[in-house]
Formats: structure tokens, sequence, C-alpha cells
């Protein structure tokens, strides 16, 4: 009799066991490990950028993001009329679109005309992965030591950068 209350007891804990493991495995690689991803993009100049790249010693925005969104296209009108005031954050815009729109993008939003933007496209599509993104813009931002400080999952303010980077 002790034998099968323990057996009941194993069977009616497993899914709880199984339940606990499922929640680990689907935090998002980020959170698992808050430092900023090893990426790669084909930037606008036709480089790869890398996070070895980055700038040390400044935050960082990575933003995911798609030129035909009216929100990312809100977003880049709304971060470049506060780039003065966002000029000690490094923002790296990345998209999985074709090249040539992530360009033009780039262009006809002003971007290009600030040293601390780069665009380019993820052709492994590893930043979307990475962050589990489910809408764009998707922002992820880094202190100046590279960990992670907070996630906007669809876009966020200027006014709300400034202040989570501080």
């Amino acid at each position: 009799m002790k034998h099968l209350l323990i057996a009941f007891a194993v069977i009616c804990s497993l899914p709880l066991l199984t339940n606990a493991q499922t929640n680990n495995d689907s935090l998002p690689p980020y959170l698992k490990n808050p430092t900023i991803p090893s990426f790669q993009i084909l930037s606008t100049d036709s480089t790869w950028f890398t996070n070895r790249s980055l700038p040390k010693n400044i935050p960082v925005a990575i933003i995911y993001f798609s030129p035909d969104c009216g929100h990312c296209q809100y977003e880049a009108k709304e971060l470049n009329k506060k780039m003065d005031s966002l000029s000690n954050l490094f923002f790296v815009w990345v998209s999985y679109h074709p090249f040539e729109d992530i360009k033009k993008f780039y262009f006809d939003y002003g971007l290009s005309k600030y040293k601390n933007i780069v665009a380019g496209r993820d052709p492994q599509y590893f930043i979307p992965a990475f962050y589990k993104v489910e809408f764009t813009p998707f922002i992820a931002l880094y202190n100046k030591h590279g960990r992670f400080v907070k996630e906007f999952r669809q876009g966020a303010s200027p006014q709300e950068i400034m202040e989570a980077i501080q």
C-alpha cells in the first residue's frame, strides 16, 4: 500500500515538474543571457556590422522593424525629432525585409544623417528569434555595460527610451 501511495504521488507531480521545465524553456534568450547578443547584419553600406562593431561604453537600442510598417515609420520620425537628446545612445535598426527596402527606409526617414545609427538586414533571422518579436517596432535597450535594461514590444516614445537608459 505504501508503494502504491508513493507511485500515485509521483505520477500526480509529473505534470508540475514538466510544466516547470517548460516555463523555464519558454524564457526568451535575451532574458536567459542579458547581454548584447552576438549578431551580424548587412548594413546599408553593404558591409557586415556585428555586436563587436558597437561603440564601447555607450547604451544601445536594437530596433527590429519593418520598412512598410506604419508604426515603425512613426517611430523613426519621432526618434529623428529628438536625436539631439538621444546622441548618447547607439541605435541598431534591423529588419529581415529586402535590402533595398531597408536602405530606402534608412535614407527616407533621415536615419542616415546620424553617426549613432546603423541599419541593416538580418539574413539569418537571428534578432526576431532571439527576442521572440511579435510586433514591430520592437526595441531592446542595453546600458553602457552591455546589460539588458528594458524591452518595448510595440515601440516607445523618445522620452520613454531616455528614461529607461538613465
